[in-house]
Formats: structure tokens, sequence, C-alpha cells
């Protein structure tokens, strides 16, 4: 390693010759901030680019195009589809300087030996490549995805208009047919699917055998309650990014709808009063990470590395923070945020004073709480990952068919 690396333990940047690269980086708005941007160019001396879309046209264009990046800057669950077509290539672990400071949650699907493990896509499953390439749980000295940012989601509501937290303490509130016209699911498949079947499961709606893996009858019994809902005219709008979710309610068109910890911190930077809630059944979680693109080699896979182990050094994970997204080596950003920031953020304190967003606007105000409490309480509180199921592409279609819909009522 480089003594004179402007990140601590992170691999020495590979050029100071011919030139200036130019590292892309395909993603979506979680992570492609331009904070980091920004400082990632300062601190590995390089020009970085990136290519920010939604969900659907990022997994697309990382599966079929994938000498238009050399990063792929998206989920777990949206690894399967990548890794059939062979788009990026596996990670050498001895290349990533600060391996053994990430934390078990991708490792081992735990981040406490008691935890729940949660249901469905767990990162843990998909993060080792086997000799015969693979993925799977077992340790090996390659992985198919660098662990990066993650949370816990659920579903927000306006706290000035609920019969307060315990009428929205279960996911069951959000197909409460008190909210009818003035909801709205995320449109993407391997998402909302789970925020629609365990509403549907907490209501007692419909049950599954495997809420992470549902079969024919369970897609169809699901989405038939969906389409019901849909011609009454219950779902106000499905969106596909953190920005239009909080748009909606600054717009006053919802009262309780899917949401992102970006859209929370875009809504309380406005003042409205929108809370997250804490099911009793358990979060919806997602990990974040980043793959090398199957193109790369010599100086850009170098380069590449240097990116990867920046992510991790420290600095990226507290910006990350401030948008209310946590990462996989959280000690490392510790000394990066102030001691305010840490006990809000990850020890779910109330905050001693106003705090900022990634873009310094103050975005939590004073004696604000988090919900869920602690980084701890909630990893052990996973109902199911984001998953992308056995029966996917059955569900892509009619999960398109019901949005489609949806979109003629509006």
């Amino acid at each position: 390693m480089n003594k004179h690396s402007p990140y601590p333990n992170a691999a020495a940047p590979a050029v100071h010759t011919a030139g200036k690269p130019k590292l892309r980086v395909l993603g979506t708005a979680i992570s492609l901030l331009e904070e980091l941007r920004v400082k990632a160019q300062a601190d590995l001396g390089i020009d970085v680019v990136f290519d920010n879309n939604d969900f659907v046209v990022t997994q697309h264009k990382a599966a079929q195009e994938p000498d238009s990046y050399d990063i792929y800057d998206q989920c777990f669950h949206n690894l399967d589809i990548v890794w059939y077509w062979r788009a990026v290539q596996p990670i050498e672990i001895e290349r990533i300087a600060l391996w053994d400071e990430i934390n078990d949650l991708t490792k081992t699907g735990q981040i406490g030996p008691s935890a729940r493990m949660g249901q469905g896509d767990v990162p843990a499953r998909k993060l080792y490549v086997q000799p015969n390439l693979a993925l799977g749980d077992t340790p090996t000295s390659r992985i198919s995805m660098l662990p990066t940012t993650h949370n816990f989601d659920s579903f927000a509501y306006r706290s000035d208009v609920v019969d307060g937290a315990q009428s929205v303490a279960s996911w069951a509130a959000l197909l409460n047919e008190r909210w009818a016209g003035r909801c709205a699911l995320v449109d993407e498949p391997a998402i909302g699917i789970f925020d629609a079947a365990l509403a549907a499961q907490a209501a007692g709606l419909m049950n599954f055998g495997n809420i992470g893996n549902m079969t024919v009858a369970e897609i169809d019994q699901l989405m038939d309650i969906l389409e019901a809902r849909r011609k009454a005219g219950f779902f106000r709008s499905f969106w596909r990014t953190a920005e239009d979710a909080a748009r909606l309610m600054i717009d006053g068109d919802t009262d309780i709808q899917s949401m992102w910890s970006t859209g929370i911190g875009i809504l309380n930077s406005k003042g409205l009063p929108v809370d997250q809630a804490a099911p009793v059944e358990g979060y919806r979680a997602w990990h974040g990470g980043l793959c090398l693109s199957r193109s790369l080699s010599g100086r850009m896979l170098d380069i590449a590395y240097d990116y990867l182990n920046w992510w991790i050094s420290g600095w990226p994970g507290a910006v990350v923070a401030r948008q209310g997204y946590y990462i996989s080596t959280p000690q490392r950003s510790r000394g990066y945020m102030t001691a305010a920031e840490w006990d809000y953020w990850y020890e779910g304190l109330p905050a001693r004073e106003d705090l900022p967003g990634p873009d310094g606007v103050i975005r939590i105000k004073r004696g604000s709480v988090r919900s869920g409490g602690s980084y701890w309480q909630r990893a052990n509180g996973i109902a199911v990952w984001n998953t992308t199921m056995d029966e996917h592409n059955y569900l892509v279609r009619r999960w398109m068919q019901l949005v489609g819909r949806a979109e003629k009522d509006i």
C-alpha cells in the first residue's frame, strides 16, 4: 500500500503516467452522488463519470452493455441476471485492503449470532464465487460484488394525518382502505412486490409458503389483490425514483407509500411531517455493492480496484450515512462523522443538534429520533431481502400489466 495515499489503508493509486484515465460508473441515485464523484476524482487522480438511471434501466444496461461501463453499482438482488450473462468478473479478495473490516451482514447474513436472517436474496448466498463460477455462501478467494451501502426499508407516512404511530406499526397499514386514492408503491418488481406481499400477509389477505420465493399461484393471488385495489382507485401512483416518491407527498397526492431513505430526506428538508414506519413484521432489506465489468483488464482494472477500495475507506460511508444508509465498514466511517451524526444514524439516539444531508442542507432537526432504533436493532429485524425470485420473469409480466393499467387510470 502507498503511504502517500489520501485515504487510509486503501490500495495504492494505480496511475501516475499516460494521462488522466476515465472511470465509468453505472448505477442509480442511491449511491451516484455528485459529492462522491468529485471526492473520488480528487482522491484518486482520475476522471469519474456517473451513468445514473432507475433500477430497471441500470440492470438492463449492466447485463447487455458491459463494454459501456467499468463499475456496476447496484444491489445483490440485481446480480443474478448480470452474472448469468457474464457481464461482470470476479473480484479478488486479496486486492480489497479492508476486507477483514467488512461486517458480517453480507459475509454470513447476520449482524450477530442470534439475528434474524430474513427470507429472499440474502446477500451472503450470492457473495462468493465458487470454483465452477456459481455464486454461493461458501467462502472462497473471490467475490461477485464488493458490499457497500445497505438499508432496512419499509413505508413512509404523513405523521400529521395518521392516528398515532401504532396505527402504522404493521405492514398491513399500507393496504388499509382508509388510504384509498392516497397510497403509492415503488415500481420495481423485485422491490415493490415485497412491500405489497408483506402488507397483504400482515393484513390477513393471504399467506406465503416462502415470501422470498413465491410460486406462480402466490404471485397470481397477490396480483389479483393489487388489481382489485387498482380498479377501485386505491393506488395514486407507482414511482421509480426517490425524487418522484418525495414529489407525490410534496404535491399532496399521497399520505402513505413505499419510500426510500433518500426520499424521506428530501421531505424532511422541505419540513414535511413524514416518518418511516418500523413494522412489527420486520423490514424489507437491501444491500448494494460494486462489480467489475468483464471488459476491465490491465491499467483500468487497477484503477477500478482503487475505486472499490476507496468506497469502503471511510469518507464515502460517512456521506451515505447522511442519506440514511449504512456502509459495510461502519467503524471506518465513524472517524469521518461527528459524534452527533454517529449517535443519530447508527446508535438510534436523539439528534443532539441539527444534522446535514450529503449536500450540507439541514435534514434532521435537533431532538429527532430515527425510527427502528440503532443499526444493530434494525439489522436484527429483517423480514425479507429484495429478491429476484425463481419466477421473476412471470412476476415482471404481471407487474407490468398492473402498472400499465394503473398509469392509464391516472
